[in-house]
């Protein structure tokens, strides 16, 4: 499959996927949108599991490249989540619905694919949390805070600034390859919080 319509497809589904989950989404409507013709799709998956089996293991694919390229030598957790997010919106630029699939992967109940979401989907949802973490230099916090709950804080402020941010935006094409200037501005005062004060 040439690239060009190969991402069409990958996009139309995820977006259908995302929007109707497994049971309801209708390879009709990635037709549709993809801008394909009707017998093309099933030319290259044999059906609509296929296809959803397929973008789980693409993606994951895609997470292991994403870490791939972090500097695990870099201690400091708020650097690691820059340098984390500055490669998801590299990703979020080709396929916009990427992330939001693999959300509504981890809350899918369809009997047809949750086998192999349980061998799969927890290992592509789950793994990027203990990865993005590896080597972090923990004795930055102050000594007086839970750690486990100021990362779930943290954690929470990125999630809601990158749905914020991505409300912003008319098209993930007009992405800028450095993102995250305002993201810095909650980072400092997090760290103002958090850290000790010689950090």
């Amino acid at each position: 499959m040439e690239p060009e319509k190969r991402e069409r497809i990958i996009n139309a589904a995820l977006k259908e996927f995302t929007r109707s989950g497994y049971e309801r989404a209708s390879t009709n409507e990635i037709i549709k949108e993809a801008n394909i013709a009707k017998g093309s799709l099933f030319s290259y998956f044999n059906n609509k599991k296929e296809l959803y089996l397929f973008l789980l293991d693409y993606l994951l694919e895609i997470i292991d490249k994403i870490y791939d390229e972090v500097d695990w030598n870099e201690t400091d957790l708020f650097k690691r989540i820059r340098d984390l997010g500055l490669i998801k919106f590299k990703i979020m630029k080709k396929f916009p619905k990427a992330f939001d699939f693999l959300t509504t992967v981890g809350h899918e109940n369809a009997a047809e694919v949750k086998t192999e979401i349980d061998k799969m989907g927890k290992y592509v949802i789950d793994s990027g949390f203990e990865k993005s973490y590896k080597n972090i230099d923990l004795t930055k916090f102050r000594e007086d805070i839970n750690v486990q709950k100021t990362i779930n804080i943290i954690n929470w402020t990125l999630l809601s600034f990158a749905e914020q941010q991505a409300d912003k935006l008319k098209s993930f094409n007009e992405i800028d390859m450095d993102p995250l200037g305002e993201w810095e501005k909650y980072s400092d005062i997090m760290k103002r919080c958090f850290y000790k004060k010689d950090e």
